[in-house]
């Protein structure tokens, strides 16, 4: 289609908001909202540790306004995606984000929703006056075929009249192309996802014989062509393939939060993982004396309550001399946002 751009990792476009823009940069933080939805896509991701009433930005619990904040600070977001569940069964937390974030960082901070209900005028308005930039809308595949007249179609064009950038964002998967009308006809956009296994949609996904379309990733075969039937019929569409999330939005979210947190100790990876060395296996402070004794500088290991980290090359070194110690070294890799999910360990 003319117009079209692809990437080198399987996703093309002929629009992005700017929302995608910034994701594309790894400059969002991802505030979710609440575990909790109503809906039960067959198809979704989402992990049986996150199908909680719990806040999260980024990798963080937020367990207060400071630590959304901190997190900002960290990644040096230049804007926010808020997610779920369904963020909008608590639409006063999300009110409330919406204006904290525009209120610290300025109008300049790009947020955007999604949800996979249609809110009333009055909510949206409300959205809109916080600070809301754009709302994906996420209708359930059973409306698809009838969204013409439907409160989607109202709440996207309410979402626009009120000064808001407003789309549609599903799964590539049969039946997508029923909401073309509709596009069309509000002049929104479409993203459109690759249909992805996980460990919670795996059994769902089986029993409607979806299948993998290689051994090197979790993308369904045949969701991409859903996408391409679209492209040549609609003026703004985005296909975000499933290596584009894990190689492209993934790796620089990470890769902006690491050059951004790292510490001296830390080595940053090419994916943008941190590594670095872990001592265990006495207290703090038998340990930092061993590590004196090998003449370890002490801007290069930081004492934490029960571990003290270093250089994963120096812990590499002296690891025999540690473990004769009584000591258990290991090299640890993970992300780099606080408490950040741990990739590997490997003992020493």
């Amino acid at each position: 289609m003319k117009g079209m751009v692809r990437t080198d990792k399987g996703s093309f476009y002929t629009y992005l908001t700017r929302g995608c823009k910034l994701c594309q940069q790894g400059a969002k933080m991802v505030l979710f909202i609440t575990g909790i939805c109503n809906r039960g896509c067959f198809y979704c991701p989402l992990s049986e540790e996150r199908k909680k009433d719990d806040t999260y930005a980024n990798e963080r619990l937020v367990k207060d306004d400071e630590d959304v904040i901190d997190e900002a600070i960290r990644m040096d977001a230049l804007g926010t995606g808020i997610t779920g569940g369904e963020p909008l069964i608590r639409p006063e937390l999300v009110l409330h984000y919406i204006r904290l974030l525009k209120e610290r960082f300025g109008k300049e901070h790009h947020i955007h929703l999604y949800t996979s209900i249609a809110p009333k005028r009055e909510l949206l308005k409300a959205l809109s006056e916080a600070g809301l930039d754009e709302i994906r809308f996420h209708p359930p595949e059973q409306l698809w075929k009838e969204l013409k007249g439907s409160d989607f179609e109202r709440a996207i064009r309410d979402s626009i009249e009120l000064g808001m950038e407003a789309g549609m964002e599903l799964p590539s998967i049969e039946g997508v192309s029923h909401v073309g009308d509709v596009v069309i006809d509000t002049g929104c956009f479409l993203n459109l996802n690759e249909l992805e296994f996980s460990d919670t949609n795996a059994i769902e996904m089986k029993e409607r014989n979806f299948v993998l379309k290689d051994d090197m990733s979790n993308a369904v075969e045949g969701s991409e062509e859903f996408a391409l039937e679209l492209a040549d019929k609609l003026p703004k569409i985005h296909f975000c393939s499933s290596r584009y999330k894990d190689a492209g939005q993934l790796r620089e979210r990470l890769l902006r939060t690491a050059r951004k947190t790292a510490r001296e100790l830390d080595e940053i990876t090419e994916e943008g993982t941190i590594v670095y060395g872990s001592l265990e296996g006495a207290d703090t402070d038998k340990m930092v004396g061993i590590l004196h004794s090998f003449e370890v500088p002490e801007d290069l290991f930081e004492v934490k309550a029960n571990t003290v980290e270093l250089p994963w090359w120096i812990i590499e070194e002296i690891a025999e001399d540690l473990k004769e110690e009584g000591l258990n070294p290991s090299i640890i890799e993970r992300y780099p946002f606080e408490d950040g999910l741990v990739v590997e360990v490997i003992p020493l």
